[in-house]
């Protein structure tokens, strides 16, 4: 595990809200100068702590209204076939996060579609269309009570 100091998690839980401001800002609310905040945002960014700045997008607005969680059942739980499985959820552009689980099931995936029809279509896609796997049971969110990304750094 990296190494953080007070400053490092500072910079993470400001840049975790909003990773657009200015380093000077940080430097200014934290007491670092903005050159010290550039090295260790670089530094972040080299030992992969920092994985990626990202725009959070308002699904509806894009047209994926429709927030599905399926858990994943499969037959055979041989390490290729697990492997091929994580393969196929990798790659479905639908599915947003995928999680190789311990307990009842194998799988919890979060999908994003624009309609039922497309769900439906992505499940005769994924599920069906693979023989290793024994079933799927899907959610559907009523509402988004909370969303984020966002580490808890508090130490």
């Amino acid at each position: 595990m990296e190494e953080l100091d007070t400053f490092d998690l500072a910079i993470l839980n400001l840049l975790q809200k909003d990773n657009m401001r200015a380093q000077r800002d940080i430097g200014e609310e934290i007491g670092l100068s903005a050159a010290a905040v550039q090295r260790r945002v670089k530094r972040l960014k080299e030992t992969r702590v920092i994985q990626s700045n990202v725009a959070v997008i308002d699904r509806a607005k894009v047209g994926r209204p429709i927030s599905l969680f399926v858990e994943v059942t499969l037959d055979n739980e041989r390490i290729e076939l697990i492997d091929e499985a994580k393969e196929s959820f990798k790659n479905a552009p639908e599915v947003q996060q995928c999680y190789y689980v311990t307990g009842e099931v194998d799988f919890v995936l979060i999908v994003l579609v624009t309609t039922m029809h497309d769900y439906e279509l992505l499940t005769r896609r994924l599920f069906f269309s693979n023989s290793n796997i024994r079933n799927f049971k899907t959610f559907v969110a009523m509402d988004i009570v909370k969303c984020g990304l966002s580490v808890p750094l508090d130490r």
